[in-house]
């Protein structure tokens, strides 16, 4: 089946990035025949690894490609605009993205591929931006956290990744209006479509005697680890006849100094940091557990959570839970509802709440109910990717493959018009506007 489009990944499939590999599998599912492409191969240890029953290209190692485009440039083998760039640009910062452009641009065409969507704005999207400067290639691009929200200083910035996008999806309205306050030049080519998550969880069905709480993430500043380590000091210290315990799975630079914080405050038997597991183990880890806490914080140098996919994961299990006030955690949870949502930075409310919520089972039930229904119903990788889909076909020229259509007859029916009508505001999201 020929490709409809490309989708260009930095490191692909990355156990750290489930959102991304769902989204990709999900799309494959859908017909559009999308090319797979990735600029790194994956360095997930063999029991982290996510399978995928789909074809993915690799390009080869930076050296390699560079050695290949000097040797055609020498053969006059590359055509004129990328001829003259190579001589320009080989020595600046981050030039390796114009060198992979310059090789996979004629492997991109030979494929009749003329649009790729790039995940986060960073090296996979800088590549594409080489793809449209040196052969015509237009590119898309999904933003998710840092990468939009901290500025790089590469010779291709984000205003530039921005500006010359077909279109800029985020995946929270926060983020959104963001980027939209930011980039003023780009209303109404920014548009939200939030990450998808399948139905795939067990239940909760906590059967420990001790109650659990779990969180997970890498253990970076943004996750806000530090202040759960010590809300369970507080909760501890209050109520010394209730015992609990909390498992903290990931991995990540602060692991050292959050171990410290441990030991500093005699929690060994209490907080335990699992390292990194598998999707297989945390969806039975969360099954298992009482109570979800990912208290984020912003990072002293502007970056954020946006969108913590493990939320997400732990609404589809039912499982109650407590997170903060932060960029687009608040359209996960709504606060008394589907859960608890905190002000960053305030262990002592973290731990009251979580005392709430581990005894109050009649509560707890309620926000798992609630949570559950919302995780099913806005965020479904089904839908999510349907809207990513109609996007590339309306915004980016993509033509969808015969059986993509005959899978969704709505597809090529002017499905955008009656979306938008005439009374669509810009830099609006497309979710947004089909609710």
């Amino acid at each position: 089946m020929p490709h409809s489009f490309a989708y260009l990944f930095e490191r692909f499939p990355s156990f750290i990035q489930t959102f991304v590999y769902r989204e990709a599998v999900e799309m494959v599912r859908q017909e559009m025949a999308p090319w797979l492409v990735s600029i790194r191969r994956p360095e997930d240890p063999a029991d982290l690894a996510e399978t995928l029953n789909a074809e993915v290209f690799y390009l080869p190692e930076p050296d390699a490609i560079r050695a290949e485009v000097d040797d055609m440039r020498q053969q006059c083998r590359l055509v004129g605009r990328v001829h003259r760039a190579i001589p320009r640009g080989r020595k600046e910062k981050d030039s390796n993205r114009m060198f992979e452009a310059a090789w996979l641009g004629p492997r991109l065409k030979r494929q009749g591929i003329r649009h790729v969507h790039a995940q986060f704005g960073s090296m996979a999207t800088r590549t594409a931006w080489w793809l449209r400067k040196l052969h015509g290639i237009t590119y898309s691009f999904t933003g998710h956290a840092n990468d939009i929200f901290c500025e790089n200083d590469f010779p291709v910035s984000n205003s530039d990744l921005v500006r010359d996008a077909k279109f800029v999806v985020t995946v929270t309205d926060y983020a959104r209006l963001w980027m939209e306050n930011r980039h003023p030049a780009a209303r109404g080519k920014i548009f939200r479509v939030y990450n998808g998550i399948d139905n795939d969880f067990p239940p909760r069905k906590p059967e420990q005697k001790i109650p659990r709480i779990l969180s997970v993430g890498r253990y970076v500043e943004k996750k806000g680890f530090s202040d759960l380590i010590e809300a369970c000091r507080i909760l501890r210290d209050q109520n010394p006849g209730r015992p609990f315990e909390c498992l903290i799975v990931g991995g990540g630079p602060l692991e050292a100094e959050l171990k410290r914080q441990v030991q500093a405050a005699g929690l060994q038997d209490t907080v335990s940091l699992m390292g990194p597991r598998s999707q297989g183990e945390v969806r039975q880890q969360l099954s298992m557990a009482q109570l979800f806490v990912l208290p984020c914080v912003p990072e002293v140098g502007g970056g954020s959570d946006n969108l913590p996919t493990v939320i997400m994961e732990a609404m589809m299990c039912g499982v109650p839970i407590i997170s903060t006030r932060i960029a687009g955690v608040p359209e996960m949870i709504e606060d008394g509802k589907t859960g608890i949502l905190l002000e960053p930075h305030a262990p002592a409310a973290i731990a009251a709440s979580m005392d709430k919520l581990l005894w109050d089972s009649v509560l707890a039930d309620q926000f798992s109910v609630n949570a559950l229904n919302v995780a099913r119903n806005t965020f479904a990788i089904e839908n999510t990717t349907r809207d990513l889909k109609f996007l590339l076909v309306q915004r980016a020229g993509v033509v969808p493959p015969r059986q993509a259509c005959e899978l969704d007859p709505e597809l090529p029916n002017g499905i955008w018009q009656r979306w938008f009508g005439g009374n669509r505001t810009p830099g609006q999201s497309s979710m947004a506007v089909r609710n």
